[in-house]
């Protein structure tokens, strides 16, 4: 990984981030600062931060966020699925197939977002299968 840039830190005993070959596997992200503090706000911006700490931790090893392949997001509170729905698509809105998701409901520690993500670095373009 890119050790010049700075990325939210492990809050446990896991990798935040692991590259094998052509793909990136990101640990389940938070609204946590790279102190690896959570910062609590309304339920956007634990999103927005949850998702920027995806992103630089897919770009610090070596991939991009249009090339995200799998997500699993977790949410405290299943009412906020619309709104969570529109900042994702917001979020992959270059992408040039939307990721393969998976989204339920979890009861989670002081925050109300989590989201793991799988990234692919290969020279295989993504192809939605419908």
């Amino acid at each position: 990984m890119n050790k010049d840039i700075s990325l939210p830190k492990a809050t446990g005993v896991y990798s935040p981030a692991l590259r094998i070959g052509d793909w990136i596997y990101v640990s389940g992200q938070g609204p946590i600062d790279d102190r690896g503090n959570i910062v609590a706000g309304s339920f956007e911006d634990e999103m927005l931060l949850t998702l920027k700490n995806i992103q630089r931790l897919v770009e610090a090893a070596g991939g991009e966020v249009n090339r995200i392949t799998k997500c699993t997001c977790y949410l405290s509170n299943i009412a906020n699925f619309n709104k969570f729905d529109e900042i994702y698509g917001e979020f992959f809105r270059n992408a040039e197939v939307f990721p393969a998701r998976t989204t339920v409901a979890a009861e989670l520690d002081r925050i109300q977002i989590e989201i793991d993500a799988v990234a692919y670095v290969g020279k295989e373009i993504p192809i939605m299968i419908r």
